[in-house]
């Protein structure tokens, strides 16, 4: 009991942290303390999962099921402790950028930090999930603190149209993820994961019920990663919140939805003789690739059209989703390592990108229009250079960790056989060359049409910090962050 509670850590943490946040918020009508006391929370976090994902695992692995608190419903150690420490970063940085733009905005609320908690201590469930009731209790929180973090300027239409169409798709979208939940237990007789995986190995499943079930979890998933064609949410949800949630929306919520994605499939997917088996699983991986590459072109191309740099982000995730999605298809170690490296890249760079939106941004949304960005590197060449890094990196150019994220993907789909979807994700990456050397080039080669804004950065310093230096040490040293991807799968 000793060990698992060790492991158990990071979850106690932020468990105990969201819970005191709550009612310290009702108690205090404090902001500075909240704002306080969420970042010690999730700097504790870190250094907790920091310490599950060192220590040895022998003693935990030799205890037998019944031994568990937990039941083997949830997982320890490993990738779960390293994508603790990703979200609970992820959060972090969305906080210490959150200050300034919610003070600026008149909007700086209690709860606003206690919900950046929430919604991480969601993705980390997410990430130890062994089963299959687990994993959508981690989603469901994780979503739901969305809701509310879309509707956050309660004042503004803009947001409230956000919240309530995040919230009605969402929740639309759930009901498919809890029926192919219900099936593939139908199917398979267990919500386990380990013995889902044994069952339909040994050929002990109901097959229509198996495809039924993968099919619905998938529609469901591709909700929350917004893939074609669930995407049509993103656009006006992204754009409507407010603009740093709506960064955290963008990168650390869509990671942690392809962790979901990772530990599912990789599950129901296994590499077996079983000939219906192998029928079932080519289906679905075909399935998964034709959405990826849907995904990717849709994405990008729709991006080309818009004016609106917040939009066009919008837009630009729907397409990494589909990279993303890549890995999934291609069903291999390669793949699964290409879905963590990006995974991270992209927190980095598209959390930065929207941070430094948030920099710049003036009175609810006005000063994002591409046009806005003319002649940034004379007035504030530090943003625009940071903004240059992370428009570079989006687009796959190397030194920057976004193209060995690509490289990875790109590299399993070919040994699985997809060369046809490596096609398409090379197009698609040329396609979005355009609009994001485009914001480059208003930056650095068009003249100012106003006069320049002062930049308010405050704590934002700390994250573009952060993201930058992450880009640049992943893109030169691949290795740190790929064989530990390596390691764990």
């Amino acid at each position: 009991m000793g060990i698992e509670l060790q492991y158990l850590l990071p979850i106690i943490t932020i468990s105990f942290f969201v819970v005191t946040a709550i009612v310290f918020d009702a108690l205090l009508q404090n902001k500075i303390f909240s704002f306080v006391w969420s970042i010690i929370g999730l700097i504790v976090v870190i250094g907790t999962a920091s310490y599950t994902f060192v220590i040895p695992s022998l003693e935990l692995m030799n205890l037998s099921k019944e031994g568990l608190i937990t039941k083997n419903m949830v997982f320890f150690g490993g990738y779960a402790s390293f994508f603790d420490i990703v979200f609970a970063g992820a959060g972090l940085m969305t906080i210490l950028a959150s200050r300034v733009y919610i003070k600026r905005e008149y909007k700086e609320l209690n709860e606003y930090y206690s919900l950046i908690l929430i919604t991480v201590s969601g993705m980390m469930l997410i990430g130890h999930s062994n089963n299959l009731l687990i994993l959508f209790i981690g989603i469901e929180i994780m979503s739901i603190s969305f809701y509310v973090l879309a509707g956050y300027f309660r004042n503004s239409i803009k947001s409230i149209e956000a919240s309530l169409k995040y919230f009605l798709l969402g929740s639309f979208a759930t009901g498919f993820l809890v029926y192919g939940i219900a099936l593939l237990y139908g199917a398979t007789g267990s919500l386990d994961l380990n013995i889902i995986t044994s069952n339909l190995i040994a050929g002990k499943f109901n097959h229509i019920y198996f495809l039924l079930g993968s099919g619905l979890i998938l529609i469901g998933l591709s909700f929350k990663v917004a893939a074609f064609p669930f995407h049509q949410w993103a656009p006006d949800v992204y754009q409507g919140s407010p603009t740093v949630a709506s960064g955290f929306m963008s990168s650390a919520g869509k990671a942690a939805a392809m962790i979901a994605f990772i530990i599912v499939f990789k599950h129901i997917l296994p590499a077996v003789n079983n000939p219906v088996l192998i029928k079932d699983t080519h289906l679905i991986q075909n399935i998964i690739a034709v959405l990826a590459a849907c995904t990717m072109l849709l994405g990008n191309f729709t991006a080309l059209a818009q004016t609106n740099v917040k939009r066009m982000l919008a837009y630009s995730s729907v397409a990494h989703a589909g990279y993303l999605l890549i890995g999934i298809a291609s069903n291999n170690s390669t793949g699964w390592t290409g879905v963590l490296f990006y995974s991270v890249a992209y927190i980095l760079m598209q959390l930065g990108a929207f941070i430094v939106l948030s920099v710049i941004e003036r009175n609810e949304q006005s000063n994002l229009e591409l046009s806005d960005f003319a002649g940034l590197s004379r007035s504030h060449p530090i943003l625009a250079a940071l903004m240059a890094v992370f428009m570079l990196s989006l687009a796959g150019i190397p030194p920057f960790a976004g193209f060995f994220g690509k490289y990875y993907l790109f590299v399993s789909a070919v040994k699985a056989d997809y060369v046809w979807l490596t096609i398409v994700a090379v197009i698609s990456s040329i396609i979005s060359m355009y609009y994001y050397i485009g914001i480059i080039l208003q930056m650095y080669f068009k003249d100012p049409r106003s006069v320049a804004l002062e930049a308010d950065y405050g704590l934002a310093r700390i994250p573009l910090f952060i993201a930058v230096a992450g880009l640049v040490i992943f893109g030169v040293f691949p290795s740190l962050l790929a064989d530990v991807a390596y390691y764990f799968f």
